[in-house]
């Protein structure tokens, strides 16, 4: 193995394995009432997408609703869209080569939950993400907090 590549991987873990990435933080009683999980407004399906993982504290990682920035993820936080019932919905986060994306045909008057996932890469970790059940969705984002939407690198 060449010394290029050793160090390459040598500050990939570094990275990966270091510090804690921050991202602004929506209000308390905001955080609050998304984690009551309510219904969407009529005609609308909701979206969690959140994220907490040991790997990758230190990377932010871009999410987008039908290519529309939703924010910036870090360790520990959520986002809560409201999306048009009844259709299909690309949800995408940037990786390490280019995005991954996730198909979700969403219905009218239900949440669905999305967990992103950083996983290592070559230079830098990457990430997908992946459907979980309402039950699992719902208990591990009553112990995250709900970041501001809006801002994408």
């Amino acid at each position: 193995m060449s010394k290029f590549l050793i160090g390459g991987l040598v500050l990939a873990v570094a990275v990966l394995s270091s510090g804690c990435a921050s991202v602004p933080l929506s209000a308390s009683a905001d955080s609050a009432a998304a984690k009551a999980f309510p219904a969407p407004a009529d005609g609308k399906a909701g979206i969690y997408v959140y994220r907490s993982s040991f790997v990758g504290k230190a990377l932010k990682k871009d999410v987008w609703i039908d290519g529309k920035c939703v924010g910036q993820s870090a360790d520990k936080v959520f986002f809560y869209e409201q999306v048009d019932g009844g259709k299909e919905h690309t949800l995408s986060t940037e990786s390490e080569f280019s995005p991954n994306d996730l198909l979700l045909y969403a219905e009218a008057g239900k949440n669905y939950f999305i967990r992103q996932i950083i996983k290592m890469g070559v230079f830098v970790g990457g990430a997908r993400l992946e459907r979980v059940s309402d039950e699992e969705g719902k208990q591990e984002i009553s112990e995250l907090n709900l970041a501001k939407s809006g801002k994408c690198s």
